[in-house]
């Protein structure tokens, strides 16, 4: 792992700080890497990853049953992004059991983590407003969002980043993870549970950071 961290280091220490949402949007649009997403600078944090590590690490992972994780080298590694003043002092990290065996066969499993500071869309939701128009028009869960009259989130329209976490979970602190249950699939079969992770419990799985304030 460690030799993962000083690579990722070096190839990550000069990303962008700032990431306004038009840019980045666009940005993601002519890459056709997950440009519809709401939640558009977390995929921007895979894309930059994604684009600075390929060739050094193999991009994506390995595959453990449905699940693939984003990234492989000496051991397997997941990209997330989580904004820094949040309510939720959790984040959803990925399949259960499909990190479980990652540990398993390696002994560890890595998480790359930005922090970011983010901003929201205005009150008349221009951001939000401007994205649907570029996608072509709302979509379906939206349509049927409106005609449930339920508003939806502020989208975010920029965010900065602050630091890049680079996280171990290994068979001595998996247990200071949380399990976050997702209900069940339109046919009735429960859905894989996922980890998560609570900030407050963060120095357990620190392995080093990129600070860029």
């Amino acid at each position: 792992m460690k030799a993962d961290i000083k690579i990722a280091k070096q190839q990550l220490k000069s990303l962008p700080k700032v990431w306004e949402g038009k840019k980045c949007v666009l940005e993601l649009k002519e890459a056709d890497y997950n440009w519809r997403q709401m939640e558009w600078w977390a995929f921007y944090f895979e894309y930059l990853c994604r684009s600075r590590l390929n060739g050094i690490f193999e991009i994506p992972g390995e595959k453990f049953g449905t699940v693939t994780f984003d990234a492989k080298r000496n051991i397997n590694w997941d990209f997330k992004a989580k904004a820094i003043k949040s309510d939720d002092h959790r984040a959803i990290l990925n399949d259960k059991k499909a990190m479980i065996q990652s540990i398993e066969k390696y002994g560890e499993h890595g998480i790359i983590i930005a922090m970011c500071d983010v901003e929201y869309n205005d009150i008349n939701r221009t951001f939000q407003k401007w994205h649907a128009e570029l996608k072509g028009g709302l979509s379906k869960y939206e349509k049927q969002r409106i005609a449930r009259t339920s508003l939806s989130r502020y989208r975010k329209t920029k965010a900065e980043l602050q630091e890049v976490l680079f996280l171990s979970v290994n068979e001595k602190n998996i247990e200071a993870l949380d399990t976050m249950r997702q209900g069940r699939n339109s046919n009735g079969k429960p859905r894989p549970e996922k980890f998560m992770l609570d900030f407050e419990k963060i120095n357990s799985f620190l392995q080093e950071k990129i600070v860029f304030r």
